[in-house]
């Protein structure tokens, strides 16, 4: 109990309290609002509708960073879990400002009026996506300015990341189509060359199993995304 006490005040502190949830996702031309399932350190599922967050790029799960004096840590990890925290529990509403070329909505969300993407940018956990906006270029700067987590030093953000993976795994790939089919008792799962997963699959034609070239590829085949959580 003691810890739970804690663990909610800490929330609290950061501008996260508990809020009533619906059961089930309410959803709206310009908006979703329900219990939301994390993906990853940027993506988050709310009643089947997968939800991008907008203007920022946290590391990839796999992905590890540098940090002065104790070496690397599982930076990509760590925002994954960091966004666990703050919406497990609670009522998450997304808007929506568009829809990405995989089908999934790109929103701004919110935990009891406080903004997600904002707050993962400022506590160092993800980067601002200024390739697409600059709404989070001031928060970055403050995460920078006081060090924090992937902030602490410099780190290769995970466009560079992914470029790398990419690269290295389309050598090897047919034809370059490094993206892994995987068929498993959940159904046909994608896996991208910077999966925690992906060494570990070993793409079986016999059972259906294939290669893409893309993303955009392996979804209109019927395949979906691996997620971690």
């Amino acid at each position: 109990m003691a810890l739970a006490l804690a663990c909610a005040g800490f929330l609290a502190a950061i501008g996260f309290a508990a809020a009533p949830r619906p059961a089930v996702a309410v959803t709206s031309p310009g908006s979703v609002t329900g219990d939301a399932r994390v993906i990853d350190g940027d993506t988050i599922d709310i009643g089947g509708q997968r939800v991008r967050l907008e203007g920022i790029d946290a590391p990839e799960t796999g992905q590890t960073c540098a940090r002065r004096l104790i070496g690397t840590w599982g930076c990509g990890a760590a925002a994954t879990k960091a966004l666990k925290a703050m919406v497990t529990g609670r009522t998450v509403a997304c808007e929506r400002r568009g829809t990405d070329k995989y089908g999934r909505m790109l929103g701004v969300c919110f935990v009891d009026g406080s903004e997600i993407n904002r707050q993962l940018v400022r506590d160092g956990f993800a980067w601002a996506f200024v390739k697409y906006s600059g709404s989070y270029v001031a928060e970055e700067a403050e995460a920078r300015a006081a060090h924090r987590g992937i902030f602490a030093t410099e780190n290769q953000a995970p466009w560079d990341y992914r470029a790398g993976k990419w690269a290295n795994a389309g050598e090897q790939a047919p034809a370059g189509c490094a993206i892994k089919g995987n068929v498993t008792r959940n159904g046909r799962i994608y896996h991208m060359p910077w999966s925690p997963w992906y060494a570990k699959v070993v793409i079986d034609p016999a059972r259906g199993e294939r290669w893409f070239c893309s993303e955009k590829e392996a979804v209109a085949a019927g395949w979906r995304p691996a997620h971690t959580l």
